[in-house]
């Protein structure tokens, strides 16, 4: 497949668009949130020596976290406003950087992914449910990952049955519908997904736990809650898996969990994983 191309699909969210937006409000504390949230599910203090790769770099904001950590960084995305995102930060922060690279390519191509190399660190948070083709994004990731104690971390949807279906069909009609009904469309939705979780809690006796996160527009990763809002209610094309269909499936190809984040409803799965062996 050629790096400009992906599966053909009714409709596809405009990354780069929302990343452009959030690079309005990024600062350094978020910097160092995303720094910090390296370090714990990577399970490291540095990553000096390190090669990098990441695989759907967005807003870039990753490739410069482990870029600050001492890592020689190569970034790439399918969307050309996410790659200008990416260069933009580079530019901001890491000006004619020879230790950081920054491409335009497709994490379905595996040949161009082949001509990247290997690497010690290969970082896809919240991409490949999003190419049209999971599972072949994640063998093309899992490809680039070195043999020597090579390190992969992912973050991928979570299967919460017809509930995931529900939000199939909620992001593909996101993506069809005028431009301009596309803010209220995701104010609406976003107000009655609240709803429905501080209901939820409440119930629970726990409402703070669905409330505290509204009053602070920042996710623990140096995220924007509002801009992560949009990718999730836009985000498409949209993939999910279970948390034990990809434990499975990671150990069956080689590899064993550093840290983990498993999500029981909305929400992905995150794991960081290490290399112990090669698949037969």
């Amino acid at each position: 497949m050629n790096a400009d191309r992906e599966p053909a699909t009714e409709a596809r969210f405009e990354f780069g668009a929302n990343w452009a937006r959030f690079l309005s409000v990024l600062n350094d504390e978020r910097i160092d949130d995303a720094v910090a949230s390296l370090k714990k599910f990577l399970d490291v203090d540095d990553l000096h020596g390190q090669r990098f790769l990441d695989i759907g770099s967005g807003s870039g904001l990753f490739s410069l976290a482990a870029r600050n950590l001492g890592a020689t960084v190569t970034s790439f995305d399918f969307d050309p406003q996410s790659v200008a995102c990416t260069q933009e930060l580079k530019r901001r922060y890491f000006p004619d950087d020879e230790s950081w690279r920054i491409e335009q390519g497709s994490a379905l191509d595996r040949a161009y992914l082949e001509s990247l190399g290997k690497f010690d660190v290969v970082y896809s948070w919240g991409v490949l449910h999003h190419t049209g083709a999971m599972w072949l994004g994640i063998e093309n990731a899992i490809g680039c990952v070195t043999s020597d104690n090579g390190k992969l971390f992912v973050a991928i949807y979570n299967d919460q049955g017809w509930k995931s279906h529900i939000w199939w069909f909620i992001k593909l009609w996101y993506n069809r519908i005028p431009r301009i009904l596309k803010t209220p469309y995701v104010m609406i939705v976003a107000a009655v997904t609240q709803m429905l979780v501080i209901l939820k809690y409440t119930i629970k006796l726990k409402p703070m736990v669905a409330i505290a996160p509204l009053l602070r527009d920042e996710s623990e990763r140096g995220m924007s809650l509002r801009h992560d809002m949009v990718d999730w209610i836009g985000g498409f094309p949209y993939e999910f898996a279970t948390f034990k269909t990809l434990l499975d499936y990671f150990e069956s190809r080689g590899f064993s969990v550093i840290t983990a984040n498993r999500k029981t409803s909305q929400g992905c799965h995150e794991l960081a994983l290490k290399r112990v062996a090669c698949a037969e």
